[in-house]
């Protein structure tokens, strides 16, 4: 039975940041996630890459039946066939001083029990025949894990005619997982899609043998725990099991933002902490039943549930923390990894940039099509683009890719919100309506903020790679989490995991804040953001929700001041700052507090 090599992983990071990720980090026993949204970035990336190892690649046209099906299984097949290479020969090594095996031991925590007994055989100096079969024995590949957003899931159209639902966006990458060699886990994220969830129990790979082993496995990205339970309840019974629920920090995050209604990281995962067993219990017991009435096979015991956790965190201090303090089983590291060129694709521009950028320079904007939030990098070129566009009278995008064609106003086929189309008929609408000129400008620039996402962030990648861009154009959008402005260089991939595993500190500023504050001050901003909209549009039911908004917030710092307080192992350095902070977050809420109480 081999361990689990590290207590991190790579989250997905916008369309191409992490395309081609397990390539580079697997055979270290790194996780990380790949996307599926784009399959002509797909298509791309495995032409450049047979031609690189040399193996036979044949185009899949968009003229093939099911093409982006065909093209996802076929990249994640490639995927999966080099990475197992990889690390084949990282394990057949023929000494113990081989650069691959000695690049994984160094990376791995000094607490990991497979280092230590490593370390041990090399000291009783045992014949290099036992050390292989050891490492034969213990050591892990990363998972290549998939990330599937439920929201991308447009219809599609062949000469003129509705495709099934089968052949939906979301519906044809499910399918293109599926029939791949991997073993591995999907991640579903952007809330519920009942018709996708339905649809993934037709396939064999989802399901438990009488072991309980899974080989496709899912998990779901959550912020709340209520959510996780209704998504985990409804996969159940259909005799699917949630191998994971990964916690996402609603704002403290990159990529798109998902607020709650002011439910913590800290609350959210004691919560998780506490329910655990009662998840496991009554979702299990559905699934069973689910499995029984589908005649499939049942297994003997119950089946595993990790918890996870991601956004915001910085400091080896703080991965420690939320691992023990939570029983977590891993902790994603996100932002931090768009500046090592050893497991990300970030263009040397882009890269520059990040490396530059300071806490002004990262903002939640609506520039998203998706109308979620979403975290961005001022001045990031695909935004340069778009304001050019806007000053030549030619608001919106050509939409080369149309993933995000989900707005059916005008078009029963969609449209997406960052298309000219889209915007040339929506601010012809704004035009003939009698408003004030005020307003008028309020609503144009909300209807010109959209941003072509969908190309632009896959297009580092692209131009990384020296691949063509004249379909896409050269504009690159980026979606870091605030937690950027902290990182100001460069990193190799061993010095990241030093970071991540306290060996050495990969942060030069000591004006950092704490993961937990950062969020709290974030979730405040964004609380007092509500209320000034609510200002010029009142809306009694909104004044309802901010209170309860405002509740959970104070019962989250209620919570963070007893941590804390009682802390004897971690933050005890800066328990006074943290106190302090949480005090100044509290004065901020009270003031907001007043205000709501006003309406």
């Amino acid at each position: 039975m081999t361990k689990k090599a590290h207590s991190f992983h790579i989250p997905v990071m916008g369309i191409g940041f992490t395309i081609d990720s397990p390539l580079k980090v697997a055979q270290f026993g790194i996780d990380s996630v790949v996307s599926l949204v784009d399959d002509i970035l797909v298509e791309k990336m495995r032409k450049l890459y047979s031609e690189k190892f040399e193996i036979p690649y044949k185009e899949i046209s968009d003229k093939v039946d099911d093409f982006r099906a065909k093209r996802i299984t076929s990249y994640l097949n490639l995927l999966h066939d080099q990475t197992e290479k990889k690390f084949n020969q990282l394990k057949n090594s023929t000494s113990e001083k081989s650069k691959a095996l000695k690049e994984y031991m160094d990376m791995l925590p000094e607490y990991s029990s497979l280092k230590k007994e490593f370390l041990k055989l090399i000291e009783e100096k045992v014949d290099f025949s036992i050390i292989k079969d050891w490492v034969h024995k213990n050591l892990s590949i990363g998972s290549i894990d998939v990330n599937i957003m439920t929201k991308i899931d447009k219809g599609n159209y062949l000469n003129k005619e509705l495709l099934p639902i089968e052949y939906n966006d979301a519906h044809a990458a499910l399918r293109g997982f599926s029939e791949s060699k991997l073993s591995s886990s999907l991640i579903l994220s952007a809330g519920m899609n009942p018709r996708l969830y339905t649809y993934m129990s037709s396939f064999d790979d989802f399901y438990p043998d009488e072991n309980g082993n899974i080989k496709k496995k899912i998990i779901l990205k959550v912020s709340d725990y209520r959510s996780a339970f209704i998504q985990g309840k409804f996969l159940a019974k259909k005799g699917l099991w949630v191998s994971e629920y990964r916690i996402e920090s609603g704002l403290n995050c990159g990529g798109h933002a998902f607020a709650t209604d002011g439910f913590l990281m800290g609350p959210v995962l004691k919560e998780f902490k506490e329910n655990k067993e009662t998840l496991i219990n009554q979702t299990h017991q559905l699934m069973l039943q689910a499995l029984k009435d589908a005649d499939r096979a049942l297994p003997k015991n119950k089946l595993n549930l990790k918890i996870t956790t991601q956004g915001g965190v910085g400091t080896d201090e703080e991965h420690s923390f939320l691992m023990e303090e939570y029983q977590l089983d891993s902790v994603g590291w996100g932002s931090p990894f768009l500046l090592v060129p050893e497991a990300t694709s970030v263009d040397e521009k882009t890269m520059n940039q990040l490396v530059n950028a300071k806490e002004k320079d990262l903002y939640l904007s609506n520039s998203s099509p998706l109308g979620v939030a979403f975290n961005t990098l001022k001045g990031n070129t695909k935004d340069v683009h778009r304001q050019k566009l806007i000053n030549k009278g030619r608001p919106g995008t050509s939409c080369p890719n149309k993933f995000i064609q989900l707005n059916y106003e005008f078009k029963e086929t969609g449209l997406c919100t960052a298309s000219r189309e889209y915007q040339h008929l929506k601010l012809k609408e704004i035009d003939a309506l009698e408003i004030s000129s005020e307003e008028k400008e309020k609503r144009v620039e909300k209807v010109t903020e959209k941003s072509c996402i969908c190309v632009g962030l896959g297009t580092s990648t692209l131009i990384l790679n020296n691949l063509s861009t004249k379909k896409v154009g050269d504009g690159v959008s980026v979606c870091p989490g605030p937690n950027m402005a902290y990182y100001d260089k460069i990193i190799s991939l061993r010095g990241i995991t030093d970071h991540i595993y306290g060996r050495k500190n990969m942060i030069t500023r000591t004006d950092r804040p704490n993961v937990f504050v950062k969020e709290l001050s974030l979730y405040i901003t964004h609380l007092q953001d509500k209320v000034e909209e609510l200002k010029l549009h009142f809306d009694k039911k909104q004044v309802r929700g901010l209170k309860k908004f405002k509740n959970n917030l104070e019962a989250g710092i209620s919570y963070y001041n007893e941590i804390f307080e009682t802390q004897k192992e971690f933050f005890v350095s800066q328990k006074e700052t943290l106190l302090k902070a949480l005090e100044t977050e509290q004065h901020k809420l009270a003031l907001i507090g007043l205000e709501i109480e006003q309406f």
